[in-house]
This record gives structure tokens, C-alpha cells and sequence, in this order.
């Protein structure tokens, strides 16, 4: 009788767990929507805020840099303006490649080597969740490619992590804060230069400027003036509200990335605070 009681609730904590479970286009979703903040680049804005009636038809905002002019593309599944005529290997190809089906290679604000990393699930989660946004029709601006781009390698994503990777605190963090590109900010000093992943990891120093007036962005390794002060909450707090340790509040572009990081799991923060308290000082 009583292995029968034990037989019986563990098929009933195994129908639950599967009831629960995650699927693939709730994967890509949390992805997509929550780690990546892909609506930053690619939904267009009203007053600021982004118009999410046209979400994913493509950016407000122009890159202009030294390599290249160009805006967020278009990424919902039209097949005229967006990628829904892109196959599936063709979509999974330019995550990892930035390679586009054209044979195009994609501007460097799209942070593709970032994404080499991700466990093949993932992608092909992200591309399934694609799949299911609206189709919206909308021409975005042709890129503009100047001179020849340097797409940096970033130490450690080079090669996809396994699913047993995610299971540490730390390398679970450092995966979050890849797909999230932390790091194509906060590693690059200036828009005329790439990212500095030997010499300038973390410490930022890169400046943006718009109506706000001028922000850098802050020094993230563990260093006195970096975050090697700061509390978790008080890390936990910049990302989730936007108030810094001293209560300033952060100003674009950050700013706009706290709508994101609200919607993180907390273990998921967790493990991305635990990653920036591996980062080695700097000043």
C-alpha cells in the first residue's frame, strides 16, 4: 500500500512539473522580451515609449558610426519587410553569424558575438517565438555600410555553453549577461573603437549623448569605483528601478533597460550579480 501511495505522488509531482514546464515559445519570450531587450533596438517609439502595436517592425533610432548607418531591422515574420521569408536555419545562422541570407554581414550594433554562446535549444527557441509575433509591414531604412566592421570575439561565448553550465551561479550569470550584451557597452570606451575586452572590461567610459545631455556608461567590475562598493540589493536596486547607490536616478541609455530587468526571474539575478562580482577591478 504504501508503495503504491509513493508510485501514485510521484506521478502526480511529474504530471505537475510537466504542466509547468517551459515550452520552447516560452523559452524564447523570457529571452527575446525579458534577457535581451530586443524590443529596445527594434520596436518603434511614441514620445519615447515603446509603441508596443508595432512591436518588432523596427527601431526608432539611427546608429551612426564610424562603420556603418543603420536602424533596427524589421524582425516580425512579414515576408516583404521583415524575416518571414527567412528559413529557419537562415534565421539561426544570422544569430549566431550575423550573417543575413544575402550573404550581408550585419552591423556590429546587432550584438551577434555575443550570442555564439547560447545552448542550441535557446536559439532554437528564440526562433520559434519569432515565428509567433505579429507580421507588420514596414520598410525600414536600407544600412548603410561605410568601412569594414570588427565584429570582436568576446572571451568565453565563443562556443556554446552546455546545459550543465547553467547549473553555477556565476557561469549561469555570465550566459544571462551575454544574451543581455552588458558588456558591448560597458567594455567600449568609445563608439570610434570596438569593444576592449583585455583592457577595458567593465570599466565603461563610453559616452552618449541625446536631449538628457551627455551619460557614460559605469564602471561594472569589482573595483572601488566600480561596484566593489555597492551592496547585492543596491545592484539589484540600479537594475530593477533604476536608482543608483548614491539614489541618482540613471538616465538614457540605462534607463531604459530597467523596464527589462524587472521582468528577469529572481534567481536569474541572482546569478547575474554573482557574474559581476567576478569581474576584476579596474579603474
Amino acid at each position: 500500500m504504501g508503495r503504491k501511495l509513493l508510485v501514485g505522488l510521484a506521478m502526480v509531482v511529474a504530471t505537475c512539473a510537466s504542466a509547468t514546464a517551459e515550452t520552447p515559445v516560452e523559452r524564447g519570450s523570457y529571452l527575446v522580451d525579458s534577457i535581451g531587450a530586443c524590443g529596445n533596438c527594434h520596436t518603434p517609439r511614441q514620445q519615447g515609449i515603446p509603441d508596443l502595436s508595432k512591436k518588432f517592425s523596427g527601431g526608432f533610432q539611427t546608429f551612426d558610426e564610424p562603420w556603418f548607418t543603420v536602424k533596427g531591422a524589421n524582425i516580425t515574420p512579414d515576408r516583404d519587410t521583415g524575416i518571414g521569408a527567412w528559413s529557419d536555419d537562415e534565421l539561426r545562422k544570422t544569430l549566431l553569424t550575423g550573417v543575413r541570407p544575402n550573404g550581408v554581414t550585419l552591423a556590429t550594433v546587432m550584438p551577434y558575438p555575443f550570442y555564439k554562446m547560447m545552448l542550441p535549444s535557446d536559439v532554437d527557441a528564440i526562433v520559434a517565438y519569432l515565428r509567433t509575433v505579429e507580421a507588420i509591414r514596414n520598410a525600414v531604412q536600407a544600412p548603410s555600410y561605410k568601412a569594414q566592421q570588427i565584429a570582436v570575439a568576446v572571451p568565453g561565448a565563443d562556443k556554446p555553453f552546455a546545459a550543465d553550465d547553467l547549473k553555477d551561479p556565476v557561469k549561469r550569470g555570465f550566459y544571462l549577461s551575454s544574451i543581455a550584451h552588458c558588456m558591448a557597452c560597458h567594455s567600449r570606451a568609445s563608439e570610434a573603437v570596438p569593444p576592449d575586452f583585455k583592457g577595458n572590461y567593465g570599466r565603461g567610459g563610453r559616452e552618449f549623448r541625446g536631449p538628457w545631455g551627455v551619460t557614460v556608461t559605469a564602471n561594472i567590475s569589482s573595483s572601488a569605483k566600480g561596484l566593489g562598493g555597492w551592496s547585492d540589493a543596491e545592484i539589484r536596486r540600479v537594475l530593477t528601478e533604476g536608482i543608483s547607490k548614491d539614489g541618482r536616478k540613471l538616465k538614457p541609455p540605462m534607463i531604459d533597460y530597467v523596464a527589462y530587468y524587472k521582468t528577469w526571474k529572481s534567481e536569474d539575478l541572482d546569478a547575474l550579480i554573482a557574474w559581476l562580482r567576478t569581474i576584476p577591478p579596474i579603474e
